[in-house]
């Protein structure tokens, strides 16, 4: 492999983290990701349709100064300059439940896993509920859905953020969501799992906290809790449901290496579908990492990679046939 000459700031970063994203990402975008540990991002935000609409909460937005972008692949979805993030939170509009700020990776599950108005969906790993609270506005507050969370504060932070979004269709569990599949098998039509991960696509080379509890230990422990959380996610799928499995890791053994397992596990029972999203910055799923081959069907995974927009992020779709 050429050796990618690292912009000063950037070699901050831990050797073997670098290392890897030199084997994971496509060598012509490298450099960007790098660069995006250390650029400020805009800040982006979702208009919340269950408490308000486009309109009165764009025009109020700018009335009071602030400089909004639209997001073309996704209606209702807006930036504003990084420097406008603190003054958002304190507008009426925020406080009032009526936007949520929301990286743009982010918005993608729900968009892949795209829950309809009148089903049961479940949201494995649910805090701190933005994506429940975008499924609940795409649902129209129609259906079920309910948001698994184990870690007690971040239950509470949940809670809070769908009350005060008007998420009035979801039921919220404090419970470890690995046990979740055994409990109610075969009872939801879609489900989330965005599975807790190292969260090497949010490391800041700004805030350095953000990088000190990554270890290539950390990374196989984090995959080691997903395996359980997806098994838990299929077995709690109706035959025909499907899933999303997603993370802000890079790293395979937390990506394609847990759904590979699963595939192994569950055999023809599970089959992982194509995603189509209109975006360029898009990598496939990597068919093998290391010495290790995975199943030829992980090429539907798709990879974000960051860019001035976005962070890094990690998307499979995934059917249960029987």
């Amino acid at each position: 492999m050429r050796p990618v000459e690292l912009p000063p700031a950037e070699t901050s970063l831990p050797d073997l983290f670098v290392k890897r994203l030199q084997e994971i990402l496509p060598q012509q975008r490298l450099h960007d990701c790098l660069q995006s540990f250390t650029h400020p991002r805009a800040t982006s935000f979702r208009v919340n349709t269950l408490k308000a609409a486009d309109p009165e909460v764009i025009s109020g937005l700018r009335a009071d100064g602030f400089l909004l972008s639209r997001v073309d692949w996704r209606s209702g979805t807006y930036c504003v300059p990084p420097e406008q993030r603190r003054a958002l939170t304190d507008t009426r509009f925020f406080n009032e439940g009526m936007i949520y700020i929301q990286d743009l990776s982010s918005v993608l599950a729900p968009m892949v896993l795209d829950p309809q108005p009148g089903e049961r969906i479940l949201d494995l790993a649910a805090a701190p509920g933005g994506k429940t609270l975008q499924m609940a506005a795409m649902m129209e507050n129609l259906g079920e859905l309910s948001a698994v969370e184990s870690v007690k504060s971040r239950y509470f932070r949940l809670k809070a953020n769908l009350e005060r979004g008007g998420a009035t269709m979801v039921r919220t569990y404090l419970k470890d969501g690995r046990a979740v599949g055994a409990q109610v098998p075969a009872r939801f039509d879609r489900v989330l799992l965005d599975a807790p991960c190292s969260s090497e696509a949010r490391f800041n080379l700004n805030d350095p906290k953000s990088l000190t509890h990554w270890s290539l230990k950390k990374v196989q422990e984090s995959a080691r809790k997903q395996k359980r959380l997806l098994d838990s996610a299929i077995r709690s799928l109706k035959p025909g449901g499907t899933l999303v499995y997603c993370t802000c890791s890079f790293s395979p053994e937390e990506n394609e290496q847990v759904v590979d397992s699963q595939i192994r596990r569950h055999g023809d029972a599970v089959a992982v579908l194509p995603i189509a999203l209109p975006l360029s910055n898009l990598q496939p799923g990597l068919l093998k990492w290391g010495k290790r081959a995975y199943a030829e069907q992980l090429r539907h995974a798709v990879r974000v990679l960051p860019d001035a927009a976005m962070r890094g992020f990690f998307l499979c779709r995934i059917m249960r046939n029987r």
